[in-house]
């Protein structure tokens, strides 16, 4: 769905004129960015909804050379998560720099740019990121407080026609488990539309799952629902002994990059119901 992305990201003016002058300051230094989050959502699907922010997409490689471009322009920089997450502040109001997902697996690389769609965002043409990449990042993202399956479900729906099915599949090697458990749902979702799914790719996956099934179980004690929730999987690492999937090898965070994600747990330590 090609359509002018023009809704404020605040009924403040002042973030408004931040978000837009943020974004003309990036192509001016010639920093490769993409908008993702509630723009490219909207994009896709026609859906727009409020967010107090904007979500800014960049590889790992440019955070210092956009830290130093921003100075001129009085902005202050901050690595808020070294696996994942930056930050560009002015006052009150941020930009997120994202360049991995919070489990480290979903890591911006050149082929999101490759494959990014012109928009226009704020008045000011840019490019949105992927709709395979989109879906790729929020299929991990099933916290207790939130699960972005409704929004795959919606872009499926929505862009099915347009995407490329091999490199989605591609993405989420080697956890096809967790796309096939999303397109699984999107046939619950919309039985009238579960073709939309091309059934290549169904029988494909059901063909890795009956190999499987058929198979011995895995050798090692590892729980990847980590990959999933910060939080709601801690019990397993903490008490039970398994192995955190996020951990180097073959995951790709830090034990310190796992600590410092996990005390930024709201109410990490509070009696949890």
């Amino acid at each position: 769905m090609q359509t002018p992305l023009t809704q404020t990201v605040s009924e403040d003016d002042t973030a408004s004129a931040f978000y837009q002058d943020m974004l003309r300051s990036l192509i001016a230094a010639e920093i490769p960015f993409m908008v993702g989050g509630a723009y490219a959502f909207s994009h896709f699907t026609g859906i727009t909804r409020p967010t107090k922010d904007l979500d800014l997409f960049i590889l790992r490689n440019d955070f210092e050379r956009l830290t130093e471009s921003m100075k001129p322009y009085g902005y202050e920089t901050e690595l808020t998560y070294p696996h994942w997450l930056g930050k560009i502040h002015s006052g009150e109001h941020f930009v997120d720099l994202i360049f991995s997902s919070g489990n480290g697996i979903a890591e911006v690389d050149q082929n999101w740019f490759r494959h990014a769609v012109p928009a226009e965002v704020l008045g000011v043409p840019v490019l949105i990121c992927p709709i395979e990449e989109t879906i790729w990042s929020k299929a991990f993202i099933m916290e207790r407080e939130r699960f972005d399956g409704a929004d795959i479900a919606h872009l499926i729906r929505t862009g099915s026609a347009g995407m490329d099915w091999q490199r989605l599949l591609q993405r989420f090697d080697p956890h096809w488990r967790l796309l096939f458990s999303h397109l699984v749902l999107f046939g619950f979702v919309y039985p009238d539309h579960h073709n939309l799914v091309p059934h290549w790719l169904m029988n494909t996956l059901m063909e890795r799952l009956r190999a499987e099934m058929e198979s011995g179980p895995a050798a090692e004690h590892v729980c990847q629902g980590t990959l999933l929730s910060r939080a709601q999987y801690l019990p397993d690492i903490e008490r039970w002994g398994y192995r955190d999937a996020r951990l180097l090898p073959p995951g790709t965070m830090t034990a310190e990059d796992a600590e410092s994600w996990t005390e930024a747990i709201e109410g990490r330590g509070d009696k949890q119901d």
